[in-house]
Parts: structure tokens; C-alpha cells; sequence
């Protein structure tokens, strides 16, 4: 029995001898989540935000990581579920014990993951969604992305300051898409109708609509000079080949959707005219072209061809620095026993933020949203072109 004991003693022994040098490595590192998107009907775009995101980590930790500790990022697959996003969110923080989340993409996952966030006191920092209200009322989700109404509103005063003439505009918008379908409903009518432009009809698709051609005959019946797409870039091309089909000769107007340089790549100038919304500019600066080059060489190498980088793709890369700058300004340590007490001060550190990267210098958040530039877009000769920009509003009381 003694040697039974002493037996049972030293492989006990054995395996705190195995378990020490485990949480030793897990001190070592920075635990970050990362709820993507790389199945579903957003893997496009997901697996260029999430390559995106990586490509910041890489960097950060080829600088020396946070405070001498790199970045271990531990990735979630949602396929687009935003029941699968809740799940992920709990994942990260319960089993995986992640300090922060980055992700995920898209306003309807938000939407419920950021209840799991708030329950578990987690910060999550979306770095796509735009649904306006979202972070209403929560405190540990906080994005780096403009609202659909704030853009939108850009694109109506671009196209006036610059005597575009808009007298009438259908809106075209798809309703099983969370989005799509706040911005087709909530978003434009409001906005059209301050602008005073009259809107004869409000036409809805799904998302799985392969033909069109119905939706698009009864926009063609009204004859409008514009029309207002809210829809994702799939559902924006199949738009798009149907209009042309249909010898549509008025704009496409939008937000900030849809807006994925691959759009005009797609239909050379046969989307001359298009204009829409973006908050990031790849020809701004040097920052921003060293940005777009890398970013593109990246895709190349995972074997996506990409003419330049989506908006989202530079908020995922930014949403990163976002977080490491949360980390340095809070002075949390990653030591696995005060996670808890760190995880709130990681989101306290939000408060008063003020970061700069590719998306822009200085930049501030009103409550939990970030407060980008806008630059509206014109598809020109088969080309993004820069119609019109604006700088950030800003986040002083008045």
C-alpha cells in the first residue's frame, strides 16, 4: 500500500511537472480571440479580414509583441451564425480563458454575441459592423467602424455639394441580410426624404437570389435616377449584371456595404458612375499605400487575388492595434490568475481613447463607436476613384 502511495504521489508529481511549463507558456503570451468569418455566404470577406487581422499580429509580434509578450491568437469560426458567434464568444472567454475578443464581422453577429460579452465581462471589439445602435447600451463592445447613416449621409451631401441632380431614387435592398436590410429600411428613406428626393419604390431581395431580373423590371418601370443598394458585395454584383442586362442608364448610390475594390474590377465601366461610401483611402498618405501593398501581397500569398483592400480589412488590421494599445494604456500583466480584474481593465482603458493607425490619425470614439473619415467613391473609367471625402466628426460635446 506505502508503494501504491508513493506511486500515486510521484505521478501526481508528473503531472504538475507537465502542467507548470503549460501555464508558464500561457503567461508568456497574449490570449486574444479572434471570431471570424472563413465558411458561410461571408467567407470572402471573412477570410480577407481575418488574413488581415493575422497580418497584424505578425507584425506586432515581429516588433517585439505587447510589453515583451507576444500575441497567441485563438481563432473561432462562426460561418456567419450569429448563433455560432455567441457560442464562439463564450468559447474564447470561458475556455480558452482569451483576455480580450477581436471580431466578429458582421451586425447581426454582434448583435447577439455582444450580450454573451457584457455577461461574461469581456471587451469585444467588432471590426465590421455597422448597424447603427448597436452598441447601445453595452459597455464591453466597442467597434471600430462608421454607422451606415453617418456614411450614407456623406455620400447624399457629396453628391449635392458636387450639383449631382437627384430628383427621384428606388431603393433596392436585401432583407435577409440584418444590414442590408437596417440600412434599406431604417437608413435611406430617412436620409433620401430629408435631402428632399422622392422614392416611388422600395424593392426587396434575398440573399440567395441568384435572379433578379423581377426585382430589377419594377426599378426600371420607375424610370429613377438613382438607385440606393444596400447589399453585400455578392448580392451588389448580381445587382449590377442585371442593370446592365436591363440597360439601366441611372447611378448606383450606397453606403459603405458593398464598397470592396473587387466591385469595379468585376465590370470594367460598366459600373462607371457608382458612388458610395468608405472609411479608408488607400492613396491618402504613405501609411495607407504601404497598407493596401502589403495587404494585397498578403492575399497573393494565400492565393486570393485582391486589387486592394476592402475598408473592413484595414478595421480588422486596425481593430488589432486598437486592442494593443487597450493593453499598454491598462498596464494589465496577462498573468492568468487576475484575468478577470484585467479583462475590465482592458475595457476601462477604452474609455478616452484616442489611436491612430492606417484608418486614420487620432482618432476618437463617441461612446462605444469610433468616429471615421468618410470617403465617397466614384467608379470612373472601370477605376475607384476619390469623389469626395470627410474627416472625422467629431467627439466634443457641444
Amino acid at each position: 500500500m506505502f508503494k501504491s502511495i508513493i506511486g500515486g504521489l510521484a505521478a501526481l508529481a508528473a503531472l504538475a511537472a507537465m502542467a507548470a511549463p503549460a501555464a508558464a507558456a500561457d503567461n508568456a503570451e497574449w490570449q486574444i480571440g479572434l471570431v471570424k468569418e472563413t465558411s458561410g455566404p461571408l467567407k470572402e470577406v471573412g477570410d480577407s479580414t481575418s488574413i488581415a487581422a493575422k497580418l497584424a499580429v505578425a507584425d506586432i509580434n515581429a516588433a517585439g509583441g505587447i510589453a515583451g509578450k507576444k500575441i497567441h491568437l485563438i481563432e473561432y469560426d462562426t460561418a456567419g451564425d450569429p448563433k455560432q458567434a455567441s457560442v464562439g464568444v463564450r468559447s474564447l472567454a470561458e475556455d480558452k480563458q482569451a483576455l480580450a475578443i477581436v471580431g466578429p464581422l458582421s451586425s447581426a453577429e454582434t448583435a447577439v454575441a455582444a450580450n454573451d460579452a457584457e455577461r461574461l465581462h469581456i471587451l469585444m471589439l467588432p471590426y465590421s459592423s455597422s448597424a447603427p445602435g448597436i452598441t447601445d447600451g453595452k459597455t464591453f463592445t466597442w467597434r471600430l467602424s462608421a454607422t451606415e447613416d453617418q456614411q450614407f449621409a456623406r455620400v447624399i451631401k457629396a453628391l449635392q455639394r458636387k450639383n449631382v441632380s437627384l430628383k427621384t431614387v428606388d431603393i433596392l435592398y436585401t432583407s435577409d441580410d440584418r444590414i442590408s436590410n437596417v440600412t434599406g429600411t431604417k437608413v435611406f428613406p430617412p436620409l433620401l426624404k430629408q435631402a428632399g428626393i422622392e422614392v416611388p419604390r422600395s424593392v426587396s431581395i434575398t440573399f440567395s437570389s441568384f435572379d433578379v431580373s423581377p426585382q430589377i423590371a419594377q426599378v426600371m418601370q420607375d424610370k429613377p435616377d438613382a438607385i440606393a443598394l444596400a447589399a453585400n458585395f455578392d448580392q451588389a454584383v448580381t445587382v449590377m449584371k442585371e442593370l446592365h442586362r436591363q440597360n439601366f442608364k441611372g447611378r448606383v448610390i450606397g453606403s459603405q456595404i458593398f464598397s470592396d475594390p473587387n466591385l469595379a474590377g468585376l465590370f470594367g465601366t460598366d459600373a462607371d458612375g457608382m458612388i458610395f461610401a468608405s472609411g479608408f483611402w488607400r492613396y491618402e498618405n504613405d501609411k495607407t499605400k504601404k497598407f493596401a501593398d502589403r495587404f494585397v501581397h498578403e492575399m497573393a500569398a494565400h492565393g486570393i487575388k485582391k486589387v486592394g483592400p476592402h475598408h473592413v480589412d484595414a478595421q480588422a488590421y486596425d481593430t488589432v492595434y486598437l486592442l494593443k494599445s487597450a493593453i499598454e494604456k491598462s498596464h494589465v500583466t496577462g498573468d492568468p490568475a487576475k484575468l478577470v480584474a484585467e479583462r475590465v481593465a482592458v475595457r476601462d482603458a477604452m474609455k478616452g481613447m484616442i489611436f491612430s493607425g492606417v484608418l486614420g490619425d487620432n482618432i476618437c470614439f463617441v461612446e462605444n463607436n469610433a468616429q471615421l473619415p468618410g470617403y465617397i467613391i466614384e467608379v470612373k473609367g472601370g477605376q475607384w476613384t476619390l469623389f469626395d471625402q470627410f474627416p472625422p466628426d467629431s467627439c466634443k460635446k457641444s
